[in-house]
């Protein structure tokens, strides 16, 4: 066995931040995945302070400023999980290079998973969602601030949650990171 391999044949512990647009399916993905890597799964709607969800749930755009205690938050996470070998799924936006440049800053080993979809199909997802401060309004500043990434995997999430699941797990190199 590969030391970057787990007894069970499955990519050694490491990080799996699942990123995009709101309306992605970064939880229902995330949850999944978790269960199916048997490691921890955190959203970073959690990790909000809330001046944060206020902001949002009024419709107005978060700044870096505002981002930046979150970022740290999920920063923590991620390091704590690595630095115990625990492995762990966080679904964070991650929308821009600079984000995603701070939250996988070494030591953690962070691989991230870049669900994307068309702006008609995650329109569509944001609309038939219920109870969620993330406003439709603001999806098009999404997608104006989402800086492609040029290391990600990148899984189109047209397909059933399941399927897109699969397609992470086969696109995990052992030991990633």
């Amino acid at each position: 066995m590969s030391a970057d391999m787990s007894p069970t044949g499955r990519p050694a512990p490491q990080v799996v931040i699942l990123m995009g647009v709101a309306g992605a399916g970064k939880t229902t993905i995330g949850l999944r995945l978790g269960a199916a890597l048997g490691w921890p799964f955190h959203d970073a709607d959690e990790f909000h302070p809330p001046a944060n969800i206020a902001k949002m749930s009024a419709g107005i755009p978060l700044d870096d400023a505002d981002r930046a205690p979150w970022l740290a938050a999920i920063r923590a996470c991620a390091l704590s999980a690595d630095a115990n070998a625990r492995g762990a799924v966080i679904a964070c936006s991650a929308l821009k290079e600079a984000h995603r440049a701070f939250l996988s800053a070494p030591p953690a080993r962070v691989r991230f998973v870049h669900l994307s979809g068309s702006r008609a199909l995650i329109l569509g997802r944001i609309r038939a969602r219920e109870g969620h401060f993330m406003k439709e309004s603001m999806l098009a500043s999404q997608f104006e601030a989402l800086e492609a990434p040029r290391d990600a995997i990148v899984i189109d999430v047209a397909a059933a949650p399941d399927a897109i699941v699969a397609r992470i797990i086969a696109a995990l190199p052992p030991g990633a990171g």
